[in-house]
């Protein structure tokens, strides 16, 4: 092979729509929440027989990517590169400073603006019809030369689609932005709860930027767990820790997202000493997860109390309107792009009632029927719906529950020792999150009687059928339990 063939090559003049292909294969796969917070931003650089090079803005990018996403990266690239075997994944050299102080003032200027997210940011045409331009990182979240982890433009109160499940959340984040400067807050801190893909980030990132609107001066930081750890770390070994915590004293607002991920000792102690410092200033601070305080075991008891302090809210499973309404909205977002793409409302009605989990999946679904709208452009039939989210449809698997997870759930909720739920002890204390237990295994698993039985210390099937029915009898008319019993079949589906 010669030096011609395997020198990386400038860029070729088909990049632009080969990169336009790429961003929308990466959006139809991974959802507009993944590919808006780590690609939107990616260049294709250079390309030869063996390898593409893309380049991004920051190292964080780089490492993320090349650490999270390297095989669906590289799959999308195959497609527009054949033979290839490797994606590089580089950060690029800054622009000029004048160029880009301009850019991050233009956008600075639409953020700041009372326009709506949509008209901050217009979609482009063409071959790039939907992709969304990308966002400088100085205009994201940055205090004090901390750059927050990316918000999306296009995550705002006027594009979050409120329904009964959510409508108590969104009310509630909405206060915390209109008074995130006012001498009483409503909600401090606000806690926000729910299984992937219902929203919690979308509102995080909305009072962002709605504060950003109201009070261009207010100091506004968002930050995954994953990144404050990151940063935290990057602060040890350039023994910097002290300079790290200063960082957070003048901020107005902190948003930390996907708490249940904030891993290491000494990261969840630096983490619970700033939301403390926060607090006790009267800063507002806004945390979400995929679980209640009460139910992340990381926390210790302290920073439980402190989170549950203010109100702690949940957006719960869309229901079927929310579900259309969800589907509608996207479905006008790429008519904003490409006018004559449309589905009719027997298909809407078929994704809305076979896509019950979350807001991507019926995000994921119209992102591929548009794409496939682009590339082929053939009208959506339900035929071509079905062929499109059989994969979807079919990975549609509620979380199989074991008897293990029952028995940890139960034991942590009653504060009862696992080998006491085993034992042959009798006291009610042992014998009633015992029989929780095995009336739980019967309604979450496949497992039958006797099987029960024996996974619950060796005993009879009669046993079983016995709390059962006790446990049944005890629910006519308590709601309490009924509760009870809902909370804990929560904690085993996450």
């Amino acid at each position: 092979m010669n030096e011609q063939n395997t020198a990386l090559v400038a860029i070729e003049p088909d990049f632009t729509e080969r990169l336009a292909r790429i961003r929308i294969m990466l959006k139809a796969q991974l959802g507009d929440d993944i590919y808006s917070s780590w690609f939107h931003s990616m260049e294709i650089d250079r390309a030869d027989d063996q390898a593409v090079q893309v380049s991004v803005p920051v190292k964080f990018l780089r490492n993320w990517i090349a650490g999270h996403y390297s095989d669906e990266l590289l799959g999308c690239c195959r497609k527009e590169f054949p033979g290839i075997d490797r994606v590089d994944v580089v950060v690029r050299q800054p622009a000029p400073v004048r160029s880009q102080a301009s850019s991050a003032a233009a956008i600075a200027a639409a953020a700041n603006s009372g326009t709506s997210s949509d008209q901050r940011l217009p979609a482009s045409h063409g071959t790039n019809a939907g992709i969304r331009q990308p966002l400088p990182m100085g205009v994201r979240s940055s205090v004090n030369g901390f750059d927050g982890s990316p918000l999306d433009a296009k995550c705002t109160f006027e594009t979050f689609i409120v329904g009964a499940s959510n409508r108590l959340a969104h009310a509630a984040a909405v206060q915390a932005a209109e008074t995130v400067l006012a001498a009483e807050r409503g909600f401090n801190p606000l806690f926000i709860h729910a299984a992937v893909g219902l929203g919690k980030s979308h509102l995080l990132h909305a009072i962002a930027w709605e504060v950003k609107r109201r009070f261009p001066n207010a100091n506004v930081l968002y930050l995954t767990a994953e990144r404050f750890r990151f940063q935290f770390v990057e602060a040890i070994k350039t023994q910097d820790a002290s300079a790290f915590k200063d960082k957070f004293r003048t901020i107005d607002l902190l948003l930390i997202d996907d708490l249940e991920f904030m891993q290491g000792e000494k990261t969840e102690q630096e983490f619970e000493h700033i939301i403390n410092a926060l607090l006790d200033g009267g800063r507002q601070v806004v945390v979400a997860s995929s679980r209640p305080p009460a139910q992340i075991e990381r926390l210790n008891d302290r920073m439980r109390s402190r989170l549950q302090r203010g109100l702690v809210t949940e957006l719960a499973q869309l229901d079927s309107d929310l579900r259309h309404k969800i589907l509608e909205r996207r479905v006008q977002e790429k008519r904003a792009s490409d006018p004559l793409f449309e589905i009719n409302r027997d298909i809407l009605g078929f994704l809305a009632e076979r896509l019950t989990e979350n807001g991507r999946e019926l995000e994921g679904a119209v992102n591929r029927l548009f794409a496939t709208w682009q590339l082929m452009r053939t009208p959506v039939s339900m035929e071509s719906a079905e062929a499109i989210t059989r994969d979807l449809i079919q990975g549609i698997e509620p979380r199989r529950i074991k008897i293990e997870d029952i028995l940890r759930i139960v034991s942590r909720h009653y504060a009862v020792s696992r080998a006491d739920i085993l034992s042959q002890r009798r006291h009610r204390s042992v014998v009633w999150p015992r029989q929780i237990g095995m009336y739980l295994a019967k309604q979450l698993t496949s497992r039958s009687l006797p099987e029960i039985g024996r996974r619950f210390g060796d005993r009879d099937h009669t046993t079983v059928l016995h709390a059962i029915r006790k446990v049944d009898k005890e629910l006519e008319g308590n709601t309490k339990l009924r509760d009870e019993l809902e909370d804990l079949k929560k904690q085993l589906k996450f």
